[in-house]
């Protein structure tokens, strides 16, 4: 029922709901094209107790690029605000295929909150199981929380454009295998398509269960090591725009890979820039 410290079952959830050192949240985030309004759908229900994190608000909102991490001082008032931080276990949960949850979770361990874990299956697992929800306010009692960063679990463009050459660290992107050969459209308009020089590819999506839940840790294991990738050694994520990067991170941490990156800005900085390389076509 729980996969190491990082993912949850919804029965565990179930069981847990009302422990006073365990908290909700609702991490919801939808791709412009879903056209779908997550802080709507939080409003109309939402597991008890919950509480909605807004990975467009809670970003440093002066960046250009979508939904880039915040100051550790602005994550940490956000935070508190919701009431997150020492002492509660968090579990994060999404209205999709979980890779916003997995941006949660990997904020939170990016500011040192190292008790966070994702719902497996998420949202659609528990109303498919007829669990409880509700559509009540929820008014979250201010909680401490001190944040660093880790940068060791973030990287940027130039780190990024480095490793072309260093290659001290495998790449893997989550975007559909036809938007990582530029074979389909960028989702944002005016980026360029391809992919980073020697980076894989793994859709996220590939990861997962029909039922929306992760695969089994063997199937991850086989996943990434048919792409050649050595989980022992240091591994870099991302994207379209570091969301579903996330999803590879937490499938990584599941399997035990303690050197994993998320690059942050991912391939919607990289493929607007014009002095980063470019390449097409499968790999």
């Amino acid at each position: 029922m729980i996969r190491g410290t990082s993912l949850v079952s919804t029965e565990w959830l179930a069981e847990h709901l009302e422990a006073p050192d365990v908290r909700v949240v609702d991490g919801s985030w939808h791709l412009p094209t879903e056209e779908r309004d997550p802080k709507a759908d939080y409003a109309a229900q939402h597991i008890p107790g919950a509480v909605f994190f807004d990975i467009d608000e809670i970003s440093d909102t002066a960046s250009e690029l979508p939904h880039m991490l915040p100051s550790p001082e602005k994550f940490s008032s956000r935070a508190r605000k919701l009431g997150l931080g020492d002492g509660v276990r968090i579990v994060v949960y999404d209205g999709g295929n979980m890779m916003a949850a997995a941006r949660v979770w990997w904020m939170f361990r990016v500011f040192g909150h190292e008790d966070v874990s994702v719902l497996d299956g998420g949202m659609a697992k528990w109303l498919a199981e007829e669990r409880v929800v509700n559509d009540e306010a929820v008014i979250p009692r201010e909680r401490h929380l001190t944040a660093r960063m880790n940068t060791f679990l973030v990287r940027d463009w130039q780190q990024m454009l480095a490793n072309i050459d260093s290659g001290r660290e495998q790449v893997v992107d989550a975007r559909s295998a036809g938007r990582f050969t530029a074979e389909e459209p960028e989702i944002r308009p005016g980026l360029r398509g391809g992919h980073i020089p020697g980076s894989r590819n793994l859709p996220y999506s590939s990861l997962l269960n029909d039922d929306r839940t992760v695969k089994d840790n063997t199937a991850l294991k086989a996943a990434f090591a048919d792409l050649g990738i050595d989980t022992s050694k240091a591994v870099t994520t991302t994207c379209g725009s570091g969301i579903s990067a996330c999803f590879l991170a937490l499938a990584l941490d599941l399997i035990s890979a303690n050197k994993v990156a998320v690059y942050d800005g991912s391939w919607t900085e990289w493929g607007s820039r014009d002095d980063t390389p470019v390449v097409t076509g499968a790999v």
